[in-house]
């Protein structure tokens, strides 16, 4: 079976049919209050050649110079203190904390910190307490350094009475894999 397709005008196509369907969402015009016709039409003022030079002069001159660009503001690059904390709880407690990772702890309750530490960058307090926060300059040292300064990673060098063989290949994708056990844990 084959299908011919022709280009569809506005008056052929569906595309008619979309304009009447949203045609009430267009903006009305808004009503023009009746005004009374002027009887008579205003006459020119006269302009005084001090008004003709002002305005030439005006239009001769080149434009302003631009405006310099607004600063932009400061990023920023402040530490987000966290606490490391030891809470002792009650077993209900626990067992709510545990399902859903928060507690409410009882006012009044002394908590024990652990480490203080900045959320982003993830250095104690007393090393980095008065400059700015890595991780918000540059997020290099989460990463184990400059990956273009690392040492590549070497490929191991098979014994010398070795032999390689080479294999088949593995279905790694689709449904193949996923009957051979590649992508699902063995039972």
């Amino acid at each position: 079976m084959t299908t011919a397709t022709a280009p569809l005008s506005s008056e052929t196509g569906r595309s008619h049919l979309q304009e009447s369907l949203f045609s009430w969402l267009a903006p009305e015009p808004a009503p023009q209050p009746a005004t009374p016709e002027p009887l008579a039409p205003p006459e020119p003022a006269e302009e005084t050649e001090a008004e003709d030079t002002a305005l030439t002069s005006s239009e001769s001159t080149p434009d302003d110079p631009p405006a310099p660009p607004a600063p932009e503001p400061k990023p920023d690059l402040s530490h987000v203190w966290v606490v490391a904390a030891e809470i002792e709880v009650a077993p209900k407690i626990a067992s709510i904390a545990d399902y859903r990772g928060s507690f409410k702890a009882p006012e009044g309750q002394r908590v024990e910190a652990l480490e203080v530490y900045c959320r982003g960058c993830r250095r104690p307090y007393d090393e980095v307490k008065g400059d700015d926060c890595a991780e918000k300059i540059d997020n290099r040292h989460l990463i184990g350094g400059d990956q273009s300064k690392r040492a590549k990673r070497k490929i191991p060098v098979p014994p010398a009475n070795a032999r390689i063989i080479p294999g088949g290949t593995i279905n790694r994708r689709g449904i193949g894999a996923y009957v051979a056990g590649v992508s699902r844990p063995k039972r």
